[in-house]
């Protein structure tokens, strides 16, 4: 499991990469057996591929490598403002230059992997053998998801302590999966964060939310380079990527090999690739599919084109598919030549990066000294009057439970909004005046203005108080003089 260093003008990547070979290495790749790349989702790394890995339908029919993005796991890079999908695209086609990799079949899980590579199949087409989409997200992002993401990214970024940081990482499980009961899997995403993704390398968690939060739809002449086949996996109740986008995919690449398919997983929300019984369906489809192709070796060849001139080809492409010749004329030994951000968006995102790197050496740990998470999060206490038992309940007034059913609904009246009306209410797409406008207000943002999700101490100690109630030391409220009531 090494890294792949790739030579970059101005820029710096270096690639953690993991395989199912014995030694860890492409070196130790069965020759006779195709090659997977797959690609993990969203805020996490290669490392929650493992469902696939161990699988014998795949890990033992086929070579199976996965890279870490550059802002996530180990992988490592320069923070950048021009960072966006096409780059990601390079990384990948540089990467499997760099290791001798031939054509690949490609599984990728989600928004960002998704739209890397697509781009890397319009721009590099002979590393692409077929191509696998889960959960394919929409062009752009949906209103409700943007708007999430944004407060979430300040309650990450500037959590004062264990429990403010917890409490976003908890959120964040809660929108990726739509689980809230699944207390194993809440310990390890949020000890997987505290380690990975802490408040003091928030930079990454900033240049990743970039990526999502500003990137732009594919465009029909892009989507018509894609010409290997395609199968496309969706979550069926997904609310962050809705089934119709999957079909609407499909209706747009008109020049894929054979018929797209789209297989939706019935019941499925999301993640499928960390919850088990997904991961397992997808596993299932991906496995009759690449049966379905021919079946290709993995010798480890260099390129016949050399890289530099082949980058060049691809930059000359990327030129003609967005519409500026000067694209041609970018040099070709900086990843970032492939950038497609606008001059205006890059220079929001570079505000952006200098905003949140203020003060960023100061920024709370949640890791204790052993450089370990300092308890797990189904650990914690929870002593405060808004927190419910273990079944998620908390407890309600008699008056309540005697609401009859026709009063309860009296108070779904159309002038109210119902719960959830103002969030994961519907399809609208983020335009670019609200992407622009949500670019503005991240770097206006007071760091003093983060709610505080915590009350601290005993509740019955800070309402006495305020109530003017004399307490002990304790907590507890002093009697009376002259009788006890």
């Amino acid at each position: 499991m090494p890294y792949v260093d790739i030579p970059s003008r101005g820029d710096y990547v270096s690639l953690w990469y993991r395989t199912n070979s014995v030694y860890g290495n492409v070196g130790s790749f069965d020759p006779s057996k195709p090659t997977i790349i797959m690609l993990h989702p969203l805020f996490l790394d290669s490392t929650w591929l493992q469902r696939h890995f161990d699988d014998p339908r795949l890990g033992l029919q086929y070579n199976i490598i996965a890279f870490d993005q550059r802002t996530m796991g180990r992988s490592r890079c320069r923070p950048s403002e021009l960072h966006d999908c096409y780059v990601d695209a390079a990384d990948l086609a540089l990467a499997m230059q760099a290791l001798f990799l031939p054509a690949c079949h490609f599984l990728a899980f989600e928004c960002i992997a998704v739209n890397s590579v697509l781009r890397l199949t319009a721009l590099w087409p002979e590393l692409v053998l077929s191509l696998t989409l889960c959960n394919v997200p929409p062009p752009t992002e949906l209103k409700w998801v943007f708007n999430a993401y944004d407060e979430l990214l300040q309650l990450w970024c500037y959590a004062a302590d264990l429990d403010a940081f917890e409490h976003a990482a908890s959120e964040v499980v809660t929108f990726m999966t739509g689980e809230t009961s699944n207390t194993d899997l809440q310990d390890a995403l949020i000890a997987y964060w505290e380690a990975w993704t802490p408040p003091t390398k928030r930079l990454r968690i900033v240049e990743l939310v970039n990526i999502m939060m500003n990137r732009t739809p594919l465009t029909q002449k892009e989507l018509a380079c894609i010409r290997c086949p395609v199968l496309i996996i969706q979550n069926e109740q997904s609310d962050v990527a809705p089934l119709t986008h999957a079909y609407g995919l499909q209706k747009q690449l008109t020049n894929a090999k054979g018929d797209v398919r789209v297989f939706p997983i019935r019941g499925a929300k999301a993640c499928m690739s960390i919850m088990p019984g997904s991961a397992s369906i997808v596993n299932q489809t991906f496995s009759k599919f690449l049966a379905t192709l021919p079946k290709a070796r993995s010798d480890l060849v260099p390129p016949k084109i050399p890289v530099l001139e082949r980058t060049k080809m691809a930059l000359r492409t990327l030129s003609d598919l967005v519409g500026e010749p000067s694209y041609a004329q970018r040099d070709p030994r900086s990843i970032l030549s492939f950038s497609c951000v606008a001059p205006e968006v890059a220079r929001s995102q570079l505000e952006n990066l200098r905003f949140y790197a203020r003060d960023i050496e100061s920024a709370y740990c949640p890791l204790g000294r052993d450089g370990r998470p300092m308890r797990k999060y189904s650990e914690r206490q929870q002593s405060h009057w808004f927190h419910g038992d273990h079944r998620g309940m908390s407890h309600i007034g008699k008056y309540i439970l005697s609401i009859s059913p026709s009063q309860g609904r009296d108070s779904h009246h159309s002038s109210r909004p119902l719960a959830g009306q103002l969030t994961a209410n519907g399809n609208d797409l983020v335009t670019e005046d609200i992407a622009q406008d949500g670019r503005m207000r991240r770097t206006t943002f007071n760091t003093s203005a983060v709610e505080k999700q915590v009350v601290k101490g005993s509740m019955t100690k800070v309402v006495t108080q305020s109530a003017g109630v004399k307490t002990n030391s304790q907590g507890n409220s002093l009697p009376k003089v002259g009788g006890f009531t």
